[in-house]
């Protein structure tokens, strides 16, 4: 498999198994209208959360609700398990990543424990975000659609 496809591209896949969305589609407003930056979203049915890209590992959160990985372009990725999971203190979360470790797409970040998650009163929604937008030229908007982790969700362009 070729994770990038040119010099400036790479290829993002699925972080889980469920629905992709449009991150405007997001039930959360910092989401939603992009405050945080541009990406996609993914409603779960299963638990296994994946890396989107290729890069290092930059951030686990105290809370393991979110992973952040720094692609070999510099794009700072943010993978938020779960709309204001913050709040659970970690319970729902295994992660099985650490600080500098080098992902490459599909590998296995953490598990969320759906119940634990909706018992918890949140959503499960797995927000994949691009923070520093000025590395990339333009987000393709993807589609509404199942998909399985690891399918490819877009193809990014870094500016030069």
């Amino acid at each position: 498999m070729f994770y990038f496809l040119k010099k400036n591209t790479a290829q993002v896949v699925a972080p889980a198994t469920g629905q992709l969305i449009p991150i405007d589609q997001v039930e959360d407003e910092v989401f939603s209208n992009k405050m945080m930056g541009d990406g996609f979203a993914v409603r779960p049915t299963e638990c296994g959360v994946f890396a989107p890209l290729a890069g290092k590992i930059t951030t686990v959160f105290p809370t393991k609700h979110a992973i952040g990985i720094t692609t070999e372009h510099g794009l700072e990725v943010l993978v938020h398990m779960g709309l204001d999971t913050v709040e659970l203190k970690g319970d729902p979360f295994t992660v099985y990543v650490k600080l500098n470790d080098e992902v490459k797409p599909g590998d296995q970040l953490a598990d969320m424990d759906l119940q634990k998650v909706a018992a918890g009163g949140k959503t499960n929604t797995i927000v994949v975000v691009y923070t520093n937008m000025d590395k990339l030229e333009d987000i393709p908007i993807v589609p509404t659609a199942e998909v399985s982790h690891g399918d490819e969700v877009e193809k990014l362009k870094y500016t030069k």
